[in-house]
């Protein structure tokens, strides 16, 4: 295909109703020049059909895609099933890019163009498109599907993260996010200290979802850079005497440990430190330190900045011809100038610097200072003091690098104990997996083994054992008696669905790179709108539950999917809004603002309930199960046990939380620590075997219990996998008492507790839920392999 023939491809708009004989041409379908490209190749160049796949995104008020095809092996490329499969990937890869986008500008729309080389053969007619189609044909059309899925974390660049082309002597900005601190846990404003504004004034960026939940505040700082330009002793500013609220507050933060964080081209400022003959790696620097009872803040702050040179992609040489030239930069014309240069590292050296004050006086901002400023990390010179102002300093070097673009973030992600990690992850699952496999084998050979003698058996002889033996055979008229509190018992299953559900999704996606912690936010983000679509499995789940306990009575089905929709976003609005009264009184950065709060409201009652209610709808109108056996009207009397059942449950939470607590602790440490979590592939692993454990401990739970007569299985089966959740708990006080034993306040303690309430309790309810489902699955088989008088 030569040039010119590229420059006249038609754009079928795909939509309910088929495309107009006149086609528009890609000048046409493009809504204007302001584009990012997402390159996807696929895995297999062998692959006829297509040779390179294309999206172009309009961040603004559009999200288009793009497809761009050549090369086909036949012309029926767009009426094949192959098309709508090609198709429906492109739009579920995209969809996951678009919620997020979204939460940014909600003002959103969506047009799809799908570009072929083939604008004159027309449609075939289906019949022969079927005919052409045999078992290779469908299996060469599944196998590209699945590798154009899996092959799609590796292809791509999530927003956000896109290279970004910064020719010599261009502008950097630097940016600032809330002060931290693990002794307190709670963020501040950076403005709230008093450091150098910029002459423009404070402005926020734009930040998601997910960033607001976790008091992130990205506003612009008075660092200016010039790519590939090393300037030195640049003065920046002279803060205002220091009144004596800002001496107070500022030596209360450098009491507490508070960390300062910028941010160049989306990467934190990473800041090294030897010990002994170890490098540590800290993201951000701290405010100042106190040596004898003395208060020295760091002044002068010392950046290098590692760049690689561009790379293009090449995106503009596939489609960047003729009248698309308008709208796709060419390749070739940046050939011709001076190379530009990604930013892949950026690193920070704190200083101390004694400068007087009245020194400055004649100096503006970003003027060159007079004398030269030696910068050593390991010395201190600049106290600061009640009624003196504090001179703010920096420089700046840039330095080639040969780490490309995609591993940019590997020097975050290298935190120390990784080895350890590893090794402790693996040992873990190792052990898990044979104590699982253990406890299944055992239970299937004694439970095959008790139904094969009992159906061996003739009448007289069942009659006989059933009053010598006692067993679960004794209560198979009532053990399908409905439980105390049916209904909280659906909506709290139905719950579990839901969080369980959000669970297994967020964690593939982040496992496979749709979440990276470069793209700040996303993972809150997706967390709370997959929670919101699963409300339709929650509301399926408690109202099918419901009226299977009711054996079929679909009475009562609203009531119960409202409450599903209201349980655990209640619990969790109620724990919340007390925290945040506290993180509201303290002014800090971690607060919820109020019209978030108005915002979260209406996803709640504006989608969440809504699709509850949808999902509760159809639970009704699907039937119900049918119980294998009669329930008797008189329920049976459960013997006297020797020791208390509860305490039983309340023990086998033990084994689940075998397969948790060494992942839980790089988790805990990750929340609290401010370390980078990245091993979402093994924390799904843990989290498959945490599903397999809570199920094998319920149904061996649930066993012995109908074994001794004891027919009440529903909440103790329940509870038998969800007591997981205490342990959890007591484990989260232990790492309070423990690890952050330099945790400061009654006010950070209880937030702590506070977010770490929320959690068990949404532990709780999903392993529980994993029990109970396989303890009623396992009761429902059992009854219904033998038959029973």
């Amino acid at each position: 295909m030569n040039e010119k023939e590229k420059t006249k491809l038609p754009c079928h708009f795909y939509s309910a109703s088929p495309p107009k004989q006149s086609q528009p041409y890609i000048s046409d379908c493009v809504p204007s020049n302001s584009f990012t490209s997402l390159s996807l190749s696929l895995p297999n160049p062998k692959f006829p059909v297509i040779q390179d796949l294309v999206f172009f995104s309009q961040r603004e008020t559009h999200l288009s895609i793009f497809v761009f095809a050549e090369g086909q092996s036949d012309p029926y490329f767009l009426s094949n099933p192959f098309h709508f499969c090609l198709f429906l990937n492109v739009i579920v890869l995209d969809f996951v890019v678009f919620i997020f986008e979204s939460a940014i500008k909600p003002k959103t729309h969506i047009k799809f163009c799908f570009f072929h080389p083939f604008p004159d053969l027309g449609r075939p007619d289906p019949t022969q498109t079927r005919a052409k189609m045999g078992l290779f044909y469908l299996f060469r059309i599944w196998v590209l599907t699945i590798c154009l899925v899996f092959q799609a974390g590796y292809g791509f660049y999530l927003p956000g993260s896109y290279p970004h082309n910064h020719g010599v002597g261009d502008p950097l900005s630097v940016k600032v996010n809330s002060l931290t601190s693990i002794e307190t846990e709670m963020p501040f404003s950076y403005y709230s200290l008093p450091f150098c504004k910029p002459q423009g004034g404070v402005k926020d960026s734009a930040e998601n979802l997910g960033e607001l939940l976790m008091g992130d505040r990205i506003e612009n700082s008075p660092y200016l850079f010039k790519m590939y330009t090393n300037e030195s002793e640049i003065f920046l500013c002279k803060s205002d005497p220091l009144s004596a609220d800002d001496f107070k507050i500022l030596t209360k933060r450098i009491d507490e440990v508070y960390q300062v964080n910028l941010l160049l081209d989306n990467l934190p400022a990473i800041r090294y430190t030897s010990k002994e003959d170890y490098v540590l790696r800290w993201t951000g620097y701290p405010v100042g330190v106190n040596i004898q009872d003395v208060y020295y803040i760091f002044n002068h702050l010392k950046f290098k900045v590692l760049v690689h040179k561009y790379e293009e992609t090449n995106v503009a040489g596939v489609m960047g011809t003729g009248d698309a030239a308008d709208v796709i930069p060419n390749v070739a014309k940046r050939d011709s100038g001076p190379p530009g240069y990604m930013v892949v590292g950026f690193e920070v050296v704190p200083c101390s610097v004694m400068i007087n004050a009245d020194s400055v006086n004649k100096l503006k901002p970003y003027d060159k200072f007079p004398n030269k400023l030696k910068c050593d990390p390991n010395t201190v010179s600049m106290p600061i003091k009640q009624g003196q102002p504090i001179v703010f300093t920096y420089e700046v070097e840039f330095e080639e690098s040969d780490i490309k673009w995609p591993s940019r973030w590997d020097a975050y992600l290298k935190m120390e104990g990784a080895k350890v990690h590893w090794f402790s992850i693996l040992n873990s699952l190792m052990v898990i997996t044979f104590l699982a496999g253990i406890v299944l084998v055992i239970f299937l050979r004694t439970v095959r083994r008790d139904l094969t003698r009992y159906e061996e058996l003739d009448k007289e002889a069942q009659a006989q054992m059933n009053e010598e033996l006692s067993g679960w055979k004794l209560v198979v008229g009532d053990v399908f008696r409905a439980p105390n509190n049916t209904s909280l018992l659906c909506i709290m299953v139905g719950d579990g669905v839901q969080i369980l559900g959000m669970a297994v999704v967020t964690i593939l996606f982040a496992a496979l790179g749709f979440m990276s912690p470069a793209s700040r936010g996303t993972l809150i983000t997706g967390m709370l709108f997959i929670y919101m679509i699963l409300g339709i499995a929650a509301g399926y789940v408690a109202v099918r539950l419901w009226r299977t306990i009711g054996c079929g009575d679909s009475k009562g089905w609203a009531s119960v999917s409202w409450k599903a929709a209201c349980f655990f976003p209640g619990i969790a609005f109620l724990i919340l809004t007390t925290l945040n009264f506290l993180l509201w009184g303290s002014h800090s950065t971690g607060a919820i603002p109020f019209s978030l709060f108005v915002i979260l409201l209406l996803l709640w009652f504006c989608i969440s309930v809504p699709l509850t209610l949808i999902g509760g709808y159809f639970g009704a109108k699907a039937p119900h199960i049918e119980y294998p056996v009669r329930t008797n009207q008189i329920p049976r009397e459960i013997p006297a046990q020797k020791y208390p059942s509860w305490l039983l449950v309340l023990g086998a939470g033990t084994l689940p939380f075998g397969t948790l607590f060494i992942e839980l602790f790089f988790i805990m440490s990750s929340i609290w620590m401010g370390r980078v979590y990245y091993v979402f592939g093994f924390l799904f692993i843990v989290m498959i075997l945490l599903v397999v454990v809570c199920a094998e401990v319920s149904l061996v739970l649930t066993y012995m219990h109908l074994c001794v007569e004891d027919w009440k299985w529903w909440w103790k089966s329940f509870f038998a996998s969800g007591s997981v959740a205490i342990y959890i708990f007591l484990y989260s006080i232990n790492y309070l008492v423990f690890d952050l034993k330099s945790l400061s306040g009654p006010v950070s303690a209880t937030l702590y507790l506070g977010y770490s309430l929320f959690m068990v309790i949404a532990i709780m309810l999903a392993t529980g839920t994993v029990g109970f489902l396989s303890s009623f699955w396992f009761v429902h088989y059992l009854f219904s392999s033998v038959k029973l008088d």
